[in-house]
């Protein structure tokens, strides 16, 4: 499974990427505004801190203008990936851009009839949002096994990137169903990495050594 991270944070994404363990970025408007640079300025450095896609969203509604900002964004750089609401608009705007070439990340996937509509208008990625389908009062995960089935069955080339990722189950259950990429903010995927058992076992090797009075 693919790791993308969810921020607008440069530094958190250059510090994530030496890790060799990202393999692309998602950004919305919110996340642009919390970073409180120029969204364009913002993107293209993106792009050069990892090789992988960069999601980055249109914001106008209607066909003709997410056309027009999805040219501007994908002169920024080769690795960007235009990401557009799931509505009719979106989708006609998807269909187009990928007949181009580009890659699109269709976001606010609440349904699997709404994956099966962003695979046949040829997304490159569809982003169900788990976190918030379980604060609805819906089952995230089952979401995603629902998307994972149907794309089987037809052998859809859409990528499902698993979005609104809240913790590490949710991380484990999209790996366990066969999502193709999972997109969560740095705090997460930095939590991953940590287990009660770990830091005792180093504390442990620490004490250990430090009684012989030997270095390296």
């Amino acid at each position: 499974m693919k790791f993308f991270v969810d921020t607008a944070d440069t530094a958190e994404i250059a510090d994530l990427a030496a890790t060799g363990l990202l393999d692309g970025v998602t950004t919305n408007p919110s996340l642009i505004a919390r970073a409180g640079r120029d969204f364009l300025e913002v993107t293209r450095e993106i792009c050069a801190l990892v090789d992988g896609p960069v999601s980055a969203e249109v914001v106008a509604l209607d066909h003709a203008g997410m056309l027009r900002e999805a040219e501007v964004l994908r002169k920024l750089a080769p690795n960007v990936c235009i990401k557009v609401p799931l509505t009719v608009d979106g989708l006609k705007t998807c269909k187009a851009l990928t007949g181009e070439g580009t890659m699109v990340n269709v976001t606010l996937c609440f349904s699997a009839n709404q994956a099966l509509l962003a695979a046949k208008a040829g997304a490159s990625f569809i982003s169900p949002f788990v976190g918030r389908h379980d604060d609805n009062g819906f089952d995230g995960m089952e979401l995603i096994r629902d998307i994972r089935l149907i794309y089987d069955n037809y052998a859809f080339a859409t990528e499902i990137l698993v979005a609104s990722v809240r913790h590490g189950v949710h991380v484990l259950e999209a790996a366990r169903i066969g999502a193709d990429v999972m997109t969560a903010p740095p705090a997460v995927i930095r939590g991953l990495f940590r287990h009660v058992l770990t830091d005792k076992g180093i504390e442990g090797f620490l004490a250990d050594w430090a009684k012989t009075g030997q270095s390296i």
